[in-house]
């Protein structure tokens, strides 16, 4: 199979020193590519700003902001059979990006910001069904807080997408963590303190399982 990950925060500048990002440190994303490497498929990985070697075997796309992830993702997905988002974008970019520094005053700098482009729900509606009939599979991931489980079968169903990770704010930064898969005929699967490394081999074999179902399905 041929797989894109996507790893790590992104930048949205506010001038040409100061952005706007998160706590994401990417572990996940490049635990995932390194678990589809290790099973002998074909791996992309888009990474945003992150501290942490190239894994073997996978090729890395280097970027900054959403818009530059997206468009990495958008080149490579016509190809592949496996889109995995564990990237965390930011959602919000400055409507207008200062030059140069800008300098600190006394009065009170009023920040606007517009929406992002959303990666997964934009390449969700241009899924392609390719050669032989096969669909390419889409999971994404769901940090949420409030009505998490409810949010995340939304953003299921808003990506177009074929399964989704929900997690909390404890999963970011930390050594394990709990998840819950949900796919999206309804089945759900919660994994308990499992490592990145441990929980990117599920979904490796997840994305497996997903592609020779969709394959089948149209037979």
């Amino acid at each position: 199979m041929r797989f894109i990950v996507t790893a790590g925060p992104t930048r949205e500048y506010l001038d040409d020193v100061r952005f706007l990002t998160n706590a994401s440190s990417g572990r996940m994303g490049y635990a995932i590519a390194r678990a589809a490497a290790q099973r002998g498929h074909s791996v992309e990985l888009v990474a945003g700003p992150v501290a942490l070697p190239d894994p073997p075997g996978v090729r890395v796309h280097r970027v900054a902001s959403t818009r530059e992830m997206y468009e990495a993702a958008k080149k490579l997905f016509p190809r592949a059979d496996c889109l995995i988002g564990a990237a965390a974008p930011a959602d919000f970019t400055p409507v207008r990006r200062i030059k140069g520094k800008a300098k600190k005053a006394d009065a009170s700098l009023v920040l606007q910001l517009k929406p992002t482009v959303d990666i997964l729900a934009t390449l969700g509606r241009a899924k392609l069904a390719r050669r032989g009939g096969r669909r390419q599979v889409i999971i994404a991931f769901a940090l949420e807080v409030q009505s998490p489980l409810k949010n995340a079968v939304l953003k299921l169903r808003r990506k177009n997408a074929d399964a989704i990770v929900l997690n909390s704010p404890a999963a970011v930064g930390a050594l394990r963590s709990d998840a819950t898969i949900l796919l999206r005929g309804g089945a759900r699967r919660d994994v308990k303190q499992a490592t990145k490394q441990r929980l990117g081999r599920i979904l490796v074999a997840l994305a497996e399982s997903l592609r020779a179902t969709a394959r089948d399905d149209r037979r």
